[in-house]
């Protein structure tokens, strides 16, 4: 399953699962085009408010397919398959719980869940419409990246990635039919954004209702232990996901703080578009890699799983490298796909974008860092390089800058933040060598 070289389990696990991702991200961006043009600018500030929501959701069924994923590929490597087995079930039953408390609850609360987001009164009927949709539809959305992770590390990428593929189209041709014939305004957005999730359940379950792998379904048994355990390793991911969801969050209400309004938080929108599609690519490869690095793990092929993370961090770094020489050359072209009329606002975000994605390559090489530290139990330095990314230094830069450079600064922080966690990142890796040579 995992023979071969570095170059040649990079293409069988990272590209398919990037691939995956890709088809999921344009959903979202073919949502914007169809808001961006039948409906307009607040429209699409509505749809910017749920993009942190649908990122903690993707962020939640990601730890639970990180951690569980991580514990099987090293049971799987030591031919325990009855404890891989036991983990699988348990990573199930955590998600169908998570599920159902955030369908509910999230419906009850549904108002100051939107105001939570950074919905402003212009937009807020909007916003919320889109929300309830997401919400309810939201178990399918978190089970959908659970049974990816699953089945690639039960030795499927490809069918991951079709499955993934599969529910973006579907998504796409039902933005077409509820918001063109059926005109069902940005509702009938979020309810193709929701129903997609549906289409890649139902195409990866025969996988496990067949026993086509290792895993399948089984009588579920709760273990507490293992559960503590799935959540600690997965921890990482949950942050490195939500990083997406927590960036956005705080651009959104740095943006309104500092006057840019309804026509920053559409710009917003856009940029966030253009970050999914490249954050996307950097994420797609590093939970690729999962399963590779944590099998040399429990295999103790250590040799392997560092020659697997150089190769990895060449091609990390040359495509966050060619990724912004072609936002330079063609943002504004990508831009004004979603409301080719609003000059203004085209205009305004591919300026704004050239200082936002200025340092991104160097966002690939801390994701790189983050499941490859993740995948071989480094859990403590994954969580310090998610965190700095996340919580700690992109909310302060947001926070202080703008006070002494002006409010311009804003769009340079995310970059910013990248480069200083790539140095943190950097120092801890190289700690890590010294600590090996000085073991052996």
């Amino acid at each position: 399953m995992y023979e071969g070289k570095s170059h040649t389990l990079f293409a069988k696990y990272a590209i398919p699962q990037m691939i995956g991702l890709v088809f999921n991200s344009v959903y979202m961006i073919v949502d914007g085009v169809f808001i961006g043009n039948v409906l307009g600018r607040d429209s699409m500030a509505a749809a910017a408010v749920a993009v942190p929501l649908i990122e903690i959701l993707i962020a939640i069924s990601m730890a639970v397919a990180s951690g569980a994923g991580i514990i099987i590929s090293g049971q799987l490597a030591r031919k325990e398959k009855e404890k891989a087995l036991q983990v699988f079930d348990t990573a199930l039953i955590c998600a169908g719980v998570i599920s159902v408390f955030i369908a509910v609850f999230g419906n009850l609360f549904i108002h100051p869940l939107t105001e939570l987001l950074g919905s402003t009164p212009q937009i807020h009927d909007e916003a919320t419409e889109y929300i309830r949709y997401i919400v309810s539809f939201s178990p399918f959305l978190i089970f959908s990246f659970l049974l990816s992770g699953l089945v690639r590390n039960d030795g499927s990428p490809k069918l991951a990635m079709f499955a993934l593929a599969f529910g973006s189209v579907s998504n796409i041709v039902l933005d077409y039919v509820f918001m063109c014939p059926l005109n069902m305004g940005i509702g009938g957005a979020a309810l193709a954004t929701a129903i997609g999730p549906v289409f890649s359940v139902l195409i990866m379950l025969p996988h496990f209702l067949l026993k086509k792998g290792n895993l399948y379904f089984a009588v579920p048994k709760l273990q507490i232990p293992t559960v503590r355990n799935i959540f600690t390793l997965g921890f990482p991911s949950f942050i490195m996901e939500f990083t997406i969801g927590i960036i956005t969050f705080v651009y959104n209400i740095a943006i309104v703080k500092h006057g840019y309004g309804e026509i920053g938080l559409a710009a917003y929108l856009l940029i966030g578009y253009l970050m999914l599609i490249i954050l996307t690519l950097f994420l797609g490869m590093a939970e690729g890699l999962q399963p590779v690095f944590s099998y040399f793990t429990g295999s103790g092929e250590v040799a392997r799983c560092n020659d697997m993370r150089r190769f990895a961090t060449k091609v990390f770094l040359a495509m966050g490298v060619v990724c912004y020489i072609l936002i330079v050359l063609f943002s504004q072209y990508f831009f004004s796909i979603f409301n080719p009329g609003d000059t203004e606002l085209i205009t305004f975000t591919a300026d704004k974008s050239l200082s936002y994605f200025c340092a991104f390559f160097l966002a690939g090489y801390n994701i790189l860092m983050i499941s490859f530290w993740q995948s071989t139990r480094y859990t403590a330095k994954a969580l310090a390089i998610s965190l700095s990314r996340s919580v700690v230094c992109l909310p302060l830069l947001v926070l202080i800058l703008p006070h002494i450079f002006g409010s311009n600064i804003v769009w340079f922080c995310h970059s910013l933040s990248e480069t200083i966690t790539a140095c943190v990142a950097c120092v801890l890796l190289m700690k890590s060598k010294k600590q090996y040579i000085a073991n052996k």
